[in-house]
């Protein structure tokens, strides 16, 4: 027993020491609390980073039933492919749209107002659904400690709400202190990942027999079985979004080199190309991007590795997938008892702090909905540690409500999550393929091209992937509830809520967020875009009732019009706002 309590001790000890510390002086640019290295690896990717609590649990729920859980290996090679071709899409991404907004703003440059309203909408859920998901696996690693998976449903819902009200406290704190926590968790992870690695390593060597199988392999033909492959391979790629949480939530990070990279350039010169491609607050973002192109694939392999090998998936002995791990690798330890249970309540702390990624890109993305006009214009408030308190509130009362509806059962909610981000990356795709078949010539056009289309094309497939793969458990529904939040964002925005003056923008963007700098100035950019298109929507219904003999006249005068996104950027750089001839002019 003291040998696990000296080994929690130094892993805290460890991880607390290399915990962000927020100056006096990063608390407020632009008046927002901004981020460093650290602070945005642990916010940005905790998400990510704790997928491997029930990702691999839920592709190996797909596959086991039916005796094809040795087929885990082909979805593990899907998923591994996966997270670096769209790794590397958003990691080159970052040195185009690198003001904040992800696929949001590159799709409303290169795609038109439509698309980008559509990723708004999408971005929204997924978001939501990410605080489902992330609080609801939490309340079930928690219940994996007595063996209570299965106990009524109740009781994942009472605890999953508990969590999502934790991190939805600490996210109104701000996002210093937010990283600090969330690190230092993250740190601990780390150390007793590789701990419980030693230990089921040290159980295959001594021979310790699989667990029995408790329940009858249902017999399926191939194409079943094909269908079911699918459907794992879906199940295991649910936790992508950290790549468009990154991208969108760029706007929080520093503008400046980190430590590693300014060592670089000094000792390394030659190697400047790297340097400059991981310099500034884009090289942050690259890094901590980088880290998803293997993380998924590595761990989704131990975990299948070691699944297969000792017969545990979710439910067994009432435990999750890797409850059941933790409890055969440290159960080879001195103390093993007690690493198990600290590896279970942390696995609930680090889940329930995956939430905070949402809650962090709802800041990001509800207030540039308010000045596109498809928020009302009260959601905007900023406090004084610079979080949009009530986009954070809106999102936490939908997310318990979520999982009230689902009666606390993950299985139920993971439909939802997951699917909206690929159509984001799909756009995102599609964004940087327009942009280097604008920009570039010779082979970078043609294989940047190249590349940048087959990972849209990628993207759509799994789209289309989860949506199948899923049918039986909901992703019917997706279909319909899809339509319908596209319908309610048009109607939202061409009722009277979506018209947006160039004062109400300037008075939403620079006044209430407080957002100043190129970030203002594309958001202002994207406004008077989204009422262009408005008024293009306006004007098509009232041309369609003239059809059926409806002659009404369009109330509203065109809006001002937008420009280029490039005027925009140089308007800022000569320190010119794009709204200011439109408010010289009312004046």
């Amino acid at each position: 027993m003291l040998f696990s309590i000296a080994l929690l001790l130094l892993f805290v000890f460890v991880s607390l020491k290399g915990a962000p510390k927020e100056r006096e002086e990063d608390a407020h640019v632009h008046g927002a609390g901004q981020i460093g290295i650290i602070a945005a690896l642990a916010l940005f990717g905790v998400d990510y980073f704790t997928s491997f609590y029930y990702a691999t649990g839920e592709m190996m729920h797909a596959l086991h039933p039916y005796g094809l859980q040795k087929w885990g290996y082909i979805a593990t090679a899907i998923i591994a492919v996966a997270n670096i071709v769209f790794g590397l899409l958003y990691m080159y991404s970052l040195g185009i749209f690198n003001e904040g907004g992800g696929s949001y703003t590159a799709s409303m440059r290169y795609l038109g107002p439509g698309v980008s309203l559509v990723v708004a909408v999408v971005l929204i859920q997924d978001y939501i659904f990410t605080i489902v998901v992330s609080t609801l696996s939490g309340a079930d690693q928690l219940l994996s400690i007595l063996n209570l998976y299965k106990v009524n449903w109740f009781w994942h819902f009472l605890i999953g709400a508990v969590l999502a009200s934790v991190t939805y406290y600490l996210t109104i704190r701000g996002r210093g202190e937010s990283a600090r926590v969330v690190f230092t968790l993250l740190g601990v992870f780390f150390f007793l990942t590789l701990t419980m690695l030693i230990g089921l390593l040290i159980a295959h060597s001594k021979g310790v027999p699989p667990v029995p199988y408790q329940e009858e392999v249902q017999q399926i033909s191939l194409g079943q079985a094909l269908y079911h492959l699918l459907t794992a391979s879906m199940k295991g790629l649910v936790a992508l979004t950290g790549l468009e949480a990154m991208s969108n939530g760029i706007q929080f990070v520093k503008n400046e080199d980190f430590a590693f990279v300014r060592w670089g350039k000094r000792r390394y010169p030659r190697l400047q190309k790297l340097w400059d491609f991981y310099s500034g607050k884009a090289g942050i973002g690259r890094l901590v991007q980088t880290s998803f192109l293997f993380y998924g694939g590595l761990t989704t392999l131990m975990l299948c590795t070691f699944a297969i090998r000792f017969n545990v998936f979710d439910g067994t002995l009432g435990r999750t997938l890797v409850g059941n791990l933790a409890y055969i690798g440290f159960g080879q330890m001195p103390g093993g008892v007690l690493l198990f249970w600290f590896y279970q309540i942390l696995a609930v702390a680090l889940l329930a702090a995956a939430s905070m990624t949402a809650f962090q890109d709802l800041q990001a993305t509800a207030w540039r909905d308010v000045a596109i006009g498809e928020i009302p214009e009260y959601v905007v408030y900023r406090n004084a540690q610079g979080t949009f308190t009530r986009s954070v509130t809106a999102g936490f009362i939908v997310a318990v409500f979520i999982q009230l509806l689902v009666r606390g059962h993950t299985s139920a909610a993971v439909p939802y999550y997951g699917i909206g981000v690929f159509m984001p990356i799909m756009a995102m795709g599609l964004s940087v393929r327009r942009h280097i078949l604008r920009n570039y010539s010779g082979n970078m056009r043609v294989l940047g091209g190249l590349g940048a289309t087959l990972a849209a094309i990628l993207a759509g497939i799994v789209f289309v992937g989860q949506i199948v793969g899923k049918w039986q458990e909901g992703g019917w529904v997706v279909l319909i509830s899809f339509g319908v939040l596209i319908l309610i964002a048009h109607a939202l925005l061409i009722s009277p809520i979506g018209y947006r003056s160039p004062q109400q923008i300037y008075r939403i963007v620079r006044q209430k967020a407080k957002v100043q700098g190129a970030m203002g100035s594309i958001v202002e950019w994207q406004s008077l875009k989204m009422q262009e298109y408005r008024y293009e929507i306006l004007v098509g219904i009232t041309r369609l009732a003239e059809l059926f003999g409806i002659r009404r006249p369009v109330r509203y005068e065109p809006p001002p019009p937008a420009g280029g996104y490039t005027d925009a950027l140089h308007d800022e750089e000569a320190g010119i706002d794009v709204l200011q001839p439109y408010l010289h002019e009312s004046a």
